[in-house]
């Protein structure tokens, strides 16, 4: 392998190891945040219990696991598994979400919410929820994975085409998008409703784009317009 090769070779393991473990943190630490502050003032969501959010946390720390652990990374690389394993929690981590959002919507329409830091808190946390499972599902699903994106020879079919790859005179030689690049798409796709880094080019990645937006939508626009009539 050439040196550049080795360098984009340890660059995708330390996406895989390192990057990707590390982007499941934050809705880990806002969902644990809601739980305890949920206890703490007996918020309730719909009528059930504060610790509820908790249940969402189960497949983000199996998947961190799963990516991080050097045991579990070998075994599922050996069986040639740790892509499926990885969609595969990354997307009942967003059906987990998604469920929550429909909680949440129902607890608003039947006039639970009441306090609007306490309504701001739980859209905050859905919403970046959604971002972040989107992220990670958009990188594992991208032209076949990090690994098949490595690999790929010049014109191999994408889901996504970022500028980079219209324009190569504007990116390094051989450039190709790292969990950042797909953080950024997902984060702009939930504010803007809309693509407007990288355009989608396959149904299945169009149809996923819709499911965040629609999701944003009502997390941001319906839970936050709420949330501050509450608090004027």
């Amino acid at each position: 392998m050439s040196k550049r090769g080795h360098h984009w070779a340890a660059g995708i393991d330390r996406e895989e190891r390192v990057e990707a473990p590390l982007a499941i943190l934050p809705a880990v630490a806002f969902q644990v945040l809601l739980a305890t502050v949920s206890l703490a003032n007996d918020w309730q969501i719909w009528g059930l219990p504060g610790w509820v959010w908790l249940l969402a946390v189960a497949p983000e720390i199996a998947l961190m696991l799963a990516l991080s652990l050097p045991v579990s990374r070998r075994h599922l690389e050996r069986t040639r598994s740790r892509r499926a394993v990885s969609v595969t929690l990354v997307v009942v981590m967003g059906v987990v979400n998604a469920f929550a959002l429909i909680v949440l919507i129902g607890s608003l329409l039947s006039s639970h919410e009441q306090h609007g830091g306490e309504l701001l808190l739980k859209g905050l946390t859905i919403w970046g929820t959604n971002v972040l499972s989107f992220a990670l599902l958009f990188w594992e699903l991208d032209g076949g994975g990090p690994d098949a994106r490595r690999g790929a020879p010049p014109g191999a079919l994408r889901d996504f085409q970022f500028p980079q790859m219209e324009n190569p005179q504007l990116a390094r030689p051989q450039w190709q998008p790292h969990l950042l690049d797909y953080v950024y798409l997902s984060f702009t796709n939930s504010i803007a409703f809309s693509p407007t880094d990288a355009m989608p080019l396959s149904p299945r990645v169009k149809m996923l784009m819709l499911a965040e937006s629609g999701l944003s939508v009502v997390a941001v626009l319906l839970v936050a317009a709420r949330a501050v009539n509450i608090l004027v």
